[in-house]
Protein backbone atom coordinates (compact mmCIF):
# COMPACT_ATOMS: atom_id res chain seq x y z
CA UNK A 1 0.00 0.00 0.00
CA UNK A 2 1.29 3.20 -0.76
CA UNK A 3 2.16 5.78 1.34
CA UNK A 4 -0.38 8.12 0.60
CA UNK A 5 -2.83 5.75 0.67
CA UNK A 6 -1.84 4.48 4.58
CA UNK A 7 -1.94 8.05 5.43
CA UNK A 8 -5.27 9.12 4.50
CA UNK A 9 -7.51 6.61 2.46
CA UNK A 10 -9.38 5.68 5.77
CA UNK A 11 -9.51 9.18 6.90
CA UNK A 12 -13.34 10.08 8.00
CA UNK A 13 -14.63 13.35 5.99
CA UNK A 14 -17.64 14.67 4.30
CA UNK A 15 -18.70 14.15 0.57
CA UNK A 16 -19.11 17.75 0.02
CA UNK A 17 -22.02 17.70 -1.59
CA UNK A 18 -23.16 20.55 0.25
CA UNK A 19 -21.21 23.45 3.03
CA UNK A 20 -22.13 23.31 5.35
CA UNK A 21 -22.54 19.53 5.34
CA UNK A 22 -26.41 18.26 6.32
CA UNK A 23 -25.08 16.98 10.12
CA UNK A 24 -24.72 21.33 10.76
CA UNK A 25 -28.31 22.15 9.78
CA UNK A 26 -30.34 23.41 12.99
CA UNK A 27 -34.27 23.64 13.76
CA UNK A 28 -33.43 27.29 14.04
CA UNK A 29 -34.45 27.26 10.00
CA UNK A 30 -37.61 25.98 9.67
CA UNK A 31 -41.08 26.34 7.93
CA UNK A 32 -41.60 29.74 8.39
CA UNK A 33 -38.19 30.38 7.65
CA UNK A 34 -38.68 29.09 4.33
CA UNK A 35 -41.13 30.56 3.37
CA UNK A 36 -39.66 34.66 3.86
CA UNK A 37 -36.58 33.11 1.73
CA UNK A 38 -39.43 31.26 -0.74
CA UNK A 39 -41.28 34.44 -0.72
CA UNK A 40 -38.63 36.57 -1.45
CA UNK A 41 -36.68 34.67 -4.47
CA UNK A 42 -35.67 37.59 -7.07
CA UNK A 43 -38.11 37.60 -10.07
CA UNK A 44 -34.96 36.72 -12.42
CA UNK A 45 -34.16 33.61 -10.44
CA UNK A 46 -33.77 30.48 -12.02
CA UNK A 47 -34.58 27.44 -10.02
CA UNK A 48 -34.12 23.69 -10.07
CA UNK A 49 -36.51 21.09 -8.29
CA UNK A 50 -35.83 17.61 -6.97
CA UNK A 51 -38.61 15.66 -5.73
CA UNK A 52 -37.84 12.74 -3.18
CA UNK A 53 -39.99 9.25 -3.25
CA UNK A 54 -38.77 7.21 -0.65
CA UNK A 55 -40.34 4.03 -1.25
CA UNK A 56 -38.70 0.88 -3.15
CA UNK A 57 -40.20 -2.94 -3.50
CA UNK A 58 -36.79 -4.18 -1.37
CA UNK A 59 -34.28 -2.53 0.56
CA UNK A 60 -30.89 -3.25 -1.07
CA UNK A 61 -28.33 -3.83 1.73
CA UNK A 62 -25.80 -1.33 0.63
CA UNK A 63 -28.39 1.71 0.05
CA UNK A 64 -27.57 4.95 1.56
CA UNK A 65 -30.68 6.67 0.47
CA UNK A 66 -33.81 7.75 2.37
CA UNK A 67 -36.29 5.42 1.90
CA UNK A 68 -38.26 2.44 2.99
CA UNK A 69 -39.35 -0.85 1.49
CA UNK A 70 -43.65 -1.34 0.90
CA UNK A 71 -45.00 -3.61 -1.63
CA UNK A 72 -48.45 -1.92 -1.46
CA UNK A 73 -49.53 0.80 -3.30
CA UNK A 74 -51.65 2.43 -1.43
CA UNK A 75 -48.77 4.32 0.20
CA UNK A 76 -47.55 5.40 -2.74
CA UNK A 77 -50.48 7.02 -3.98
CA UNK A 78 -51.05 8.81 -0.88
CA UNK A 79 -48.18 9.94 -0.79
CA UNK A 80 -48.25 11.16 -4.37
CA UNK A 81 -51.52 13.18 -2.95
CA UNK A 82 -49.44 14.82 -0.34
CA UNK A 83 -46.47 15.52 -2.84
CA UNK A 84 -49.25 17.67 -5.46
CA UNK A 85 -50.18 19.36 -2.45
CA UNK A 86 -47.01 20.68 -1.16
CA UNK A 87 -46.09 21.37 -5.03
CA UNK A 88 -49.44 24.10 -4.90
CA UNK A 89 -48.30 25.09 -1.74
CA UNK A 90 -44.56 26.22 -2.50
CA UNK A 91 -46.34 28.05 -6.12
CA UNK A 92 -48.53 29.87 -2.98
CA UNK A 93 -45.64 30.86 -1.23
CA UNK A 94 -43.10 32.21 -4.23
CA UNK A 95 -46.31 33.92 -5.41
CA UNK A 96 -45.43 33.36 -9.42
CA UNK A 97 -44.82 30.09 -11.52
CA UNK A 98 -41.46 29.95 -11.06
CA UNK A 99 -38.75 29.62 -13.99
CA UNK A 100 -37.35 26.04 -13.65
CA UNK A 101 -33.98 24.71 -15.72
CA UNK A 102 -33.42 20.98 -14.00
CA UNK A 103 -35.50 18.98 -12.50
CA UNK A 104 -34.50 15.16 -11.21
CA UNK A 105 -37.07 12.59 -9.24
CA UNK A 106 -35.25 10.55 -6.72
CA UNK A 107 -35.98 8.22 -3.85
CA UNK A 108 -35.95 5.53 -3.71
CA UNK A 109 -38.18 4.44 -6.52
CA UNK A 110 -39.51 7.07 -8.30
CA UNK A 111 -41.14 4.61 -10.70
CA UNK A 112 -43.21 3.00 -7.89
CA UNK A 113 -45.44 5.71 -8.81
CA UNK A 114 -48.07 4.21 -11.03
CA UNK A 115 -48.21 5.61 -14.49
CA UNK A 116 -51.30 7.84 -15.06
CA UNK A 117 -50.10 9.05 -11.34
CA UNK A 118 -46.88 9.52 -12.22
CA UNK A 119 -48.32 11.97 -16.09
CA UNK A 120 -51.20 13.76 -13.21
CA UNK A 121 -47.74 14.80 -10.80
CA UNK A 122 -45.61 15.99 -13.43
CA UNK A 123 -48.51 17.94 -14.85
CA UNK A 124 -49.21 19.41 -11.65
CA UNK A 125 -45.45 20.56 -11.70
CA UNK A 126 -45.54 22.44 -15.35
CA UNK A 127 -48.46 24.23 -13.90
CA UNK A 128 -46.68 25.21 -11.00
CA UNK A 129 -43.78 26.02 -12.06
CA UNK A 130 -42.26 27.79 -15.50
CA UNK A 131 -39.98 25.16 -17.15
CA UNK A 132 -37.36 26.72 -19.39
CA UNK A 133 -38.03 25.06 -22.98
CA UNK A 134 -34.56 23.13 -22.85
CA UNK A 135 -34.87 22.23 -18.84
CA UNK A 136 -33.19 18.86 -17.98
CA UNK A 137 -35.87 16.40 -16.44
CA UNK A 138 -34.50 13.12 -14.75
CA UNK A 139 -34.61 10.47 -13.09
CA UNK A 140 -33.15 7.66 -10.70
CA UNK A 141 -34.60 3.73 -11.96
CA UNK A 142 -34.10 0.63 -11.29
CA UNK A 143 -33.71 -1.17 -14.13
CA UNK A 144 -35.18 -4.30 -13.04
CA UNK A 145 -38.46 -1.81 -12.91
CA UNK A 146 -38.13 -0.93 -16.28
CA UNK A 147 -40.42 -2.34 -19.27
CA UNK A 148 -41.95 -0.83 -22.16
CA UNK A 149 -44.67 0.81 -20.29
CA UNK A 150 -42.48 2.43 -17.86
CA UNK A 151 -40.12 3.80 -20.77
CA UNK A 152 -43.35 4.90 -22.72
CA UNK A 153 -44.56 6.95 -19.69
CA UNK A 154 -41.59 8.22 -19.17
CA UNK A 155 -41.12 9.84 -22.45
CA UNK A 156 -44.77 11.06 -22.03
CA UNK A 157 -44.06 13.13 -19.17
CA UNK A 158 -41.03 14.70 -20.68
CA UNK A 159 -37.80 13.70 -19.16
CA UNK A 160 -34.65 13.85 -20.93
CA UNK A 161 -32.25 11.48 -18.84
CA UNK A 162 -32.49 8.82 -16.78
CA UNK A 163 -30.01 6.76 -14.72
CA UNK A 164 -30.04 3.48 -13.63
CA UNK A 165 -29.07 1.93 -10.61
CA UNK A 166 -26.58 -0.89 -11.87
CA UNK A 167 -23.99 -1.30 -8.92
CA UNK A 168 -22.23 -4.06 -10.03
CA UNK A 169 -23.04 -7.07 -12.48
CA UNK A 170 -21.28 -9.65 -10.69
CA UNK A 171 -24.11 -12.66 -9.48
CA UNK A 172 -21.69 -13.34 -6.00
CA UNK A 173 -21.58 -9.13 -5.47
CA UNK A 174 -25.54 -8.67 -6.41
CA UNK A 175 -25.98 -11.81 -3.89
CA UNK A 176 -24.46 -10.36 -0.81
CA UNK A 177 -25.64 -6.71 -1.41
CA UNK A 178 -29.50 -7.70 -2.04
CA UNK A 179 -29.56 -6.55 -5.55
CA UNK A 180 -30.20 -9.36 -7.77
CA UNK A 181 -30.07 -8.35 -11.50
CA UNK A 182 -29.14 -10.71 -14.42
CA UNK A 183 -27.64 -9.01 -17.55
CA UNK A 184 -30.45 -9.54 -19.45
CA UNK A 185 -32.61 -7.41 -17.63
CA UNK A 186 -30.30 -4.69 -17.12
CA UNK A 187 -30.00 -4.70 -21.53
CA UNK A 188 -33.73 -4.79 -21.51
CA UNK A 189 -34.05 -1.45 -19.81
CA UNK A 190 -32.01 0.14 -21.70
CA UNK A 191 -33.27 -1.53 -25.03
CA UNK A 192 -37.02 -0.15 -23.57
CA UNK A 193 -36.09 3.27 -22.88
CA UNK A 194 -33.62 3.84 -26.11
CA UNK A 195 -36.89 2.99 -27.94
CA UNK A 196 -38.81 5.13 -26.57
CA UNK A 197 -36.55 8.03 -27.78
CA UNK A 198 -34.57 8.28 -24.02
CA UNK A 199 -31.32 8.12 -25.48
CA UNK A 200 -29.22 10.28 -22.35
CA UNK A 201 -29.38 7.24 -19.83
CA UNK A 202 -26.69 6.99 -17.45
CA UNK A 203 -25.31 3.92 -15.34
CA UNK A 204 -24.56 4.41 -11.87
CA UNK A 205 -21.77 1.65 -10.61
CA UNK A 206 -20.03 1.54 -7.15
CA UNK A 207 -16.94 0.30 -5.93
CA UNK A 208 -15.85 -0.65 -2.14
CA UNK A 209 -18.96 -3.86 -2.10
CA UNK A 210 -18.56 -7.18 -0.74
CA UNK A 211 -16.56 -9.62 -2.71
CA UNK A 212 -15.60 -7.43 -5.10
CA UNK A 213 -11.77 -7.91 -7.18
CA UNK A 214 -10.15 -5.80 -9.50
CA UNK A 215 -11.20 -8.87 -12.46
CA UNK A 216 -15.04 -8.38 -11.22
CA UNK A 217 -15.38 -4.53 -11.09
CA UNK A 218 -13.42 -4.48 -14.67
CA UNK A 219 -16.01 -7.13 -16.12
CA UNK A 220 -18.71 -4.59 -14.90
CA UNK A 221 -17.15 -1.75 -16.76
CA UNK A 222 -16.73 -3.70 -19.90
CA UNK A 223 -20.64 -5.07 -19.85
CA UNK A 224 -21.34 -1.34 -18.46
CA UNK A 225 -19.42 0.40 -21.86
CA UNK A 226 -21.21 -2.28 -24.47
CA UNK A 227 -24.27 -0.51 -23.46
CA UNK A 228 -23.07 2.90 -24.19
CA UNK A 229 -24.46 4.89 -21.66
CA UNK A 230 -23.73 8.67 -21.97
CA UNK A 231 -22.38 8.81 -18.12
CA UNK A 232 -21.20 6.59 -15.71
CA UNK A 233 -21.03 7.40 -12.23
CA UNK A 234 -18.17 5.17 -9.70
CA UNK A 235 -19.29 5.66 -6.15
CA UNK A 236 -17.35 4.50 -3.34
CA UNK A 237 -19.42 2.57 -1.17
CA UNK A 238 -20.11 4.03 2.29
CA UNK A 239 -20.59 1.64 4.92
CA UNK A 240 -22.63 3.38 7.65
CA UNK A 241 -24.30 0.67 9.54
CA UNK A 242 -24.78 3.00 12.63
CA UNK A 243 -26.72 5.51 10.22
CA UNK A 244 -28.60 2.72 7.87
CA UNK A 245 -29.13 -0.32 10.01
CA UNK A 246 -29.85 -2.43 7.38
CA UNK A 247 -26.07 -2.43 5.89
CA UNK A 248 -25.57 -4.91 8.99
CA UNK A 249 -26.65 -7.37 6.65
CA UNK A 250 -23.12 -7.34 4.69
CA UNK A 251 -20.62 -9.18 5.66
CA UNK A 252 -17.98 -6.73 6.69
CA UNK A 253 -15.36 -9.43 6.14
CA UNK A 254 -16.06 -9.43 3.05
CA UNK A 255 -15.93 -5.40 2.08
CA UNK A 256 -12.55 -4.64 1.04
CA UNK A 257 -9.98 -2.67 2.82
CA UNK A 258 -8.49 0.64 2.20
CA UNK A 259 -5.95 -0.35 -0.17
CA UNK A 260 -8.31 -2.48 -2.07
CA UNK A 261 -10.86 -0.01 -2.70
CA UNK A 262 -8.23 2.41 -4.18
CA UNK A 263 -7.34 -0.64 -7.12
CA UNK A 264 -10.98 -0.94 -7.30
CA UNK A 265 -11.29 2.65 -8.06
CA UNK A 266 -8.25 2.43 -10.07
CA UNK A 267 -8.91 -0.51 -12.36
CA UNK A 268 -12.57 1.08 -12.77
CA UNK A 269 -11.34 4.59 -13.82
CA UNK A 270 -8.77 3.12 -15.91
CA UNK A 271 -11.30 0.40 -17.75
CA UNK A 272 -13.48 3.41 -18.29
CA UNK A 273 -11.08 5.76 -20.13
CA UNK A 274 -10.39 2.43 -22.44
CA UNK A 275 -14.05 2.65 -23.27
CA UNK A 276 -13.78 6.17 -24.49
CA UNK A 277 -15.05 7.54 -21.44
CA UNK A 278 -14.04 11.65 -19.71
CA UNK A 279 -13.09 11.31 -15.98
CA UNK A 280 -14.88 14.06 -14.62
CA UNK A 281 -13.81 15.42 -11.31
CA UNK A 282 -14.05 12.29 -8.28
CA UNK A 283 -16.42 9.72 -9.55
CA UNK A 284 -18.04 11.10 -12.64
CA UNK A 285 -17.11 10.02 -16.37
CA UNK A 286 -18.72 11.07 -19.71
CA UNK A 287 -18.79 10.49 -23.50
CA UNK A 288 -16.98 13.29 -24.90
CA UNK A 289 -19.66 15.11 -26.70
CA UNK A 290 -21.83 15.07 -23.29
CA UNK A 291 -22.87 18.38 -21.86
CA UNK A 292 -21.04 17.40 -18.54
CA UNK A 293 -17.62 17.29 -20.81
CA UNK A 294 -18.23 20.59 -21.51
CA UNK A 295 -19.01 22.20 -18.48
CA UNK A 296 -15.77 20.29 -17.13
CA UNK A 297 -13.76 21.57 -20.15
CA UNK A 298 -15.09 25.07 -19.32
CA UNK A 299 -15.24 25.27 -15.75
CA UNK A 300 -18.61 25.42 -14.96
CA UNK A 301 -19.09 21.77 -13.54
CA UNK A 302 -21.12 22.22 -10.12
CA UNK A 303 -21.44 19.91 -7.47
CA UNK A 304 -25.08 19.90 -5.42
CA UNK A 305 -26.97 17.00 -3.37
CA UNK A 306 -27.01 14.73 -6.27
CA UNK A 307 -23.28 14.68 -6.87
CA UNK A 308 -21.56 16.53 -10.24
CA UNK A 309 -24.10 17.88 -12.37
CA UNK A 310 -23.81 21.03 -14.63
CA UNK A 311 -26.81 22.85 -13.56
CA UNK A 312 -26.39 26.11 -12.65
CA UNK A 313 -29.78 27.22 -11.21
CA UNK A 314 -29.28 29.91 -8.30
CA UNK A 315 -31.62 28.43 -6.61
CA UNK A 316 -32.69 24.70 -5.56
CA UNK A 317 -36.52 23.82 -4.47
CA UNK A 318 -36.82 20.41 -2.76
CA UNK A 319 -39.90 18.49 -2.54
CA UNK A 320 -41.27 14.98 -0.85
CA UNK A 321 -40.05 13.98 2.99
CA UNK A 322 -36.14 14.60 3.75
CA UNK A 323 -35.30 16.40 0.65
CA UNK A 324 -33.17 19.46 1.09
CA UNK A 325 -33.46 22.67 -0.95
CA UNK A 326 -31.32 25.85 -0.83
CA UNK A 327 -32.00 28.98 -1.65
CA UNK A 328 -29.79 32.29 -1.55
CA UNK A 329 -30.32 32.52 2.06
CA UNK A 330 -29.15 29.12 2.35
CA UNK A 331 -30.41 25.38 2.97
CA UNK A 332 -33.60 24.09 3.83
CA UNK A 333 -34.79 20.29 5.06
CA UNK A 334 -37.68 18.84 4.93
CA UNK A 335 -39.18 16.87 7.73
CA UNK A 336 -37.22 13.15 7.11
CA UNK A 337 -39.92 11.24 7.82
CA UNK A 338 -43.33 10.55 5.72
CA UNK A 339 -45.47 11.50 8.87
CA UNK A 340 -44.23 14.46 9.89
CA UNK A 341 -44.06 15.77 6.25
CA UNK A 342 -47.29 15.25 5.44
CA UNK A 343 -48.61 16.80 8.60
CA UNK A 344 -46.74 19.80 7.65
CA UNK A 345 -48.25 19.88 4.32
CA UNK A 346 -51.97 18.77 5.51
CA UNK A 347 -51.69 21.80 7.85
CA UNK A 348 -51.11 24.68 4.79
CA UNK A 349 -47.33 25.02 6.44
CA UNK A 350 -43.80 24.14 4.34
CA UNK A 351 -42.41 20.83 5.83
CA UNK A 352 -39.21 22.41 6.95
CA UNK A 353 -37.52 21.34 9.91
CA UNK A 354 -34.20 22.05 9.69
CA UNK A 355 -31.58 24.32 8.01
CA UNK A 356 -28.86 27.07 7.92
CA UNK A 357 -28.40 30.39 6.91
CA UNK A 358 -25.48 31.15 5.12
CA UNK A 359 -22.59 33.35 5.91
CA UNK A 360 -20.35 35.37 4.08
CA UNK A 361 -17.82 32.78 5.29
CA UNK A 362 -19.90 29.94 4.34
CA UNK A 363 -20.32 31.17 0.77
CA UNK A 364 -16.23 31.59 0.62
CA UNK A 365 -15.59 28.44 1.67
CA UNK A 366 -18.07 26.17 -0.43
CA UNK A 367 -16.98 28.22 -3.40
CA UNK A 368 -13.72 26.85 -2.40
CA UNK A 369 -14.95 23.27 -1.61
CA UNK A 370 -16.72 23.32 -4.63
CA UNK A 371 -13.80 24.44 -7.41
CA UNK A 372 -11.79 22.16 -5.44
CA UNK A 373 -14.20 19.12 -5.90
CA UNK A 374 -14.76 19.98 -9.52
CA UNK A 375 -11.69 21.16 -11.15
CA UNK A 376 -9.38 20.07 -8.99
CA UNK A 377 -7.77 23.70 -8.70
CA UNK A 378 -8.67 27.09 -7.09
CA UNK A 379 -6.50 30.59 -7.51
CA UNK A 380 -7.54 32.51 -4.42
CA UNK A 381 -6.56 35.96 -6.29
CA UNK A 382 -9.68 35.28 -8.69
CA UNK A 383 -11.66 38.29 -8.46
CA UNK A 384 -15.05 36.48 -8.82
CA UNK A 385 -13.99 34.70 -5.32
CA UNK A 386 -12.97 37.66 -4.36
CA UNK A 387 -16.46 38.73 -4.65
CA UNK A 388 -17.92 36.72 -1.59
CA UNK A 389 -14.96 37.84 0.70
CA UNK A 390 -11.21 37.74 1.64
CA UNK A 391 -10.04 34.06 0.06
CA UNK A 392 -6.40 35.02 0.63
CA UNK A 393 -6.77 35.74 4.35
CA UNK A 394 -8.75 32.20 4.28
CA UNK A 395 -5.61 31.02 2.21
CA UNK A 396 -3.64 32.01 5.08
CA UNK A 397 -5.94 30.87 7.55
CA UNK A 398 -5.82 27.44 6.38
CA UNK A 399 -2.00 27.05 5.73
CA UNK A 400 -1.43 25.10 9.07
CA UNK A 401 -4.46 22.31 7.91
CA UNK A 402 -2.87 22.08 4.28
CA UNK A 403 1.10 21.93 5.41
CA UNK A 404 0.61 18.12 5.45
CA UNK A 405 -1.06 17.17 2.27
CA UNK A 406 1.50 19.72 0.49
CA UNK A 407 4.32 17.88 2.11
CA UNK A 408 2.73 14.79 0.95
CA UNK A 409 2.63 15.47 -2.81
CA UNK A 410 -1.42 15.57 -2.67
CA UNK A 411 -1.27 19.22 -3.55
CA UNK A 412 0.79 22.14 -4.82
CA UNK A 413 0.77 25.80 -3.86
CA UNK A 414 2.63 28.44 -6.03
CA UNK A 415 1.85 31.83 -4.44
CA UNK A 416 -2.16 32.27 -4.93
CA UNK A 417 -2.80 29.04 -6.69
CA UNK A 418 -4.06 25.72 -5.13
CA UNK A 419 -3.94 22.68 -7.49
CA UNK A 420 -4.59 19.20 -6.57
CA UNK A 421 -1.73 16.65 -8.27
CA UNK A 422 -2.79 13.71 -10.39
CA UNK A 423 -1.69 11.35 -7.13
CA UNK A 424 -3.63 13.37 -5.05
CA UNK A 425 -7.12 13.26 -6.90
CA UNK A 426 -8.45 10.24 -4.70
CA UNK A 427 -8.29 12.33 -1.36
CA UNK A 428 -9.28 15.80 -2.52
CA UNK A 429 -12.18 15.26 0.35
CA UNK A 430 -9.21 15.32 2.77
CA UNK A 431 -7.87 18.55 1.50
CA UNK A 432 -11.33 20.06 1.08
CA UNK A 433 -11.74 20.02 4.99
CA UNK A 434 -8.87 22.12 5.41
CA UNK A 435 -11.58 24.93 4.56
CA UNK A 436 -14.42 23.63 6.61
CA UNK A 437 -14.84 25.83 9.45
CA UNK A 438 -17.61 23.24 11.12
CA UNK A 439 -16.05 20.18 11.04
CA UNK A 440 -13.37 20.32 14.14
CA UNK A 441 -16.28 21.00 16.22
CA UNK A 442 -18.56 18.42 13.96
CA UNK A 443 -19.89 15.10 15.61
CA UNK A 444 -20.81 13.05 12.55
CA UNK A 445 -19.37 10.31 11.70
CA UNK A 446 -18.49 9.92 8.20
CA UNK A 447 -17.13 7.74 5.34
CA UNK A 448 -13.93 6.94 4.32
CA UNK A 449 -12.39 9.55 2.11
CA UNK A 450 -11.16 6.85 -0.54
Amino acid sequence: MDTLATKYAGRAVPRYTSYPTAPHFTDAVDGKVAARWLATLPEETVASVYLHVPFCSEMCAYCGCTTKATRKIEPVLAYTETLAREIALVRTTIGRRQKVSHVHWGGGTPSMIPGGTFLALTARLREAFQLTPDAEIAIELDPRTVDRTLASTLAKAGMTRVSLGIQDTDPRVQAAIGRVQPDSVVTAAFEHLRAAGLARINADLMYGLPHQTPETVRRTVEAMALLSPSRVSVFGYAHVPWVKSHQRLIDESALPRAEERLLLEATMRAALVEAGYVPIGLDHFARPDDPMTLAAQTGVLRRNFQGYTTDTADALIGLGASSIGKLPQGYVANAPDVGGWKRAVDGGRLPVVRGFALTHDDRLRGAVIERLMTDYAIDFADPDLARLGDPLTLLARSRDCLREPLRDGIATLEQTRLRVTRAGRPYVRVLAACFDAYLPTGRARHSAAV
